[in-house]
């Protein structure tokens, strides 16, 4: 069965959804729209992406399972490829895949990405350099991009 709690963050509302053992969703969500029952994972795991936002921590350990396609999957793993302060293209994520013509099916698995700031496809910009979908908004997108800009040599 699964649970959520809501936490204020810089960017509005995360939700974090969670079972017994794992994370299982982790995005902002403009209102609460289920119980809120945070527990110590869900802390963790808040607690884990303060660091992050606060410049001290750029990866996460906190326990979490995917739900997706083996696709999705595959190309949610690769995200965590691409080096913090970096971007790349989602031509590039599909070639660094073995699909280098998936260009398009790696923006629909970044658009259905349970774990965003996580998996980071807000680094994933397109090819010409500009700031392109993100499900926060292009105004999360480019804060997180600054700050692990900012952070980077850290």
């Amino acid at each position: 069965m699964n649970r959520y709690a809501f936490y204020d963050f810089k960017f509005g509302i995360l939700k974090i959804a969670y079972t017994g053992m794992a994370v299982i969703y982790l995005k902002k969500v403009a209102y609460i729209d289920e119980k809120n029952e945070c527990s110590k994972l869900s802390d963790m795991a808040f607690l884990q992406i303060q660091e992050y936002l606060n410049g001290k921590r750029k990866s996460f350990d906190f326990p979490y399972e995917l739900i997706g396609t083996e696709f999705q999957k595959t190309v949610w793993r690769a995200l965590c490829d691409i080096p913090y302060g970096e971007t790349c293209s989602y031509k590039d994520v599909a070639i660094a895949i073995g699909n280098p013509k998936a260009s398009r099916a790696i923006g629909m698995a970044n658009n259905k990405n349970p774990m965003t700031i996580m998996f980071p496809c807000h680094r994933v910009i397109g090819a010409n350099g500009k700031l392109v979908g993100y499900a926060g908004g292009l105004e999360m997108k480019k804060a997180l991009l600054e700050l692990e800009s900012r952070c980077k040599v850290k």
